[in-house]
């Protein structure tokens, strides 16, 4: 069984890329979030034996040591991360919040570098040509208002990726980035229908962008048929202009 770590798996999003990495029966999934749902409660009960729900906070960043030494180790050898968690504080730089700062880039940053850290360690011993994938944004590429302090913790993301895929590429160890634009999940749910209408015009297919779409670019780059793909970000975003 190739077993692939997705974090946030109980989201919108998440839940997509688990469910179209588990229509391939050679894989397996490791999902992480801080509490089971309906979601997970359905792949339990579609793909037995197939899913594994671990229920941990991202934001104890020192103590996913132990996440991985007693929890992830047991399942099996690691194939795949894919860093899909993520923590939205929405503001203006100048209300910035220092803790509200720190929770978000324990979340969006530091945790997914120690996820990585401790997925490739295990690629290493296994000898396994694995693959990382961290879902950053188009925030991170383009300027919204009001979402600054995120796309610094996407754009802190987008760095780390290109360098570890530098670091491991040598031994077949690949990193990459998807950068999807704004799509109709929980964290986008805040926003009037105003506020997505302008965002959405500022695409050139003047929509949101699918949630498919994003999952099927996932397990291509943790798939085979990706091998000659690493430090990059591929956009998802309806042609954002």
């Amino acid at each position: 069984m190739k077993w692939i770590i997705v974090t946030g798996d109980t989201g919108g999003l998440g839940g997509a890329i688990v469910n179209n990495i588990l229509l391939d029966p050679g894989y397996g999934v490791i999902g992480i979030s801080r509490k089971e749902n309906v979601a997970t409660e359905c792949f339990n009960d579609l793909y037995e034996n197939r899913y594994i729900h671990i229920n941990y906070d991202l934001c104890h960043v020192d103590t996913i040591k132990d996440l991985y030494k007693e929890e992830i180790k047991k399942i099996g050898p690691v194939y795949g991360l894919v860093n899909n968690s993520a923590y939205a504080y929405d503001d203006i730089v100048t209300n910035a919040n220092a803790e509200n700062l720190d929770l978000m880039f324990k979340i969006n940053v530091l945790s997914p570098i120690m996820l990585t850290k401790y997925a490739i360690r295990d690629m290493l011993l296994n000898k396994i040509e694995g693959s990382v994938v961290h879902i950053t944004s188009v925030c991170a590429h383009t300027g919204y208002k009001g979402l600054s302090m995120y796309a610094a913790t996407k754009g802190a993301l987008e760095s780390f990726s290109k360098t570890v895929a530098r670091e491991w590429g040598e031994i077949g160890i690949r990193s990459n980035c998807v950068a999807p634009g704004f799509m109709e999940t929980g964290m986008s749910e805040t926003l009037s229908d105003e506020q997505k209408n302008r965002i959405y015009k500022r695409t050139s297919l003047k929509k949101e962008t699918a949630l498919e779409s994003v999952a099927e670019t996932v397990s291509f780059l943790l798939s085979n048929k990706s091998k000659s793909i690493t430090g990059s970000v591929i956009h998802v975003d309806n042609g954002t202009i």
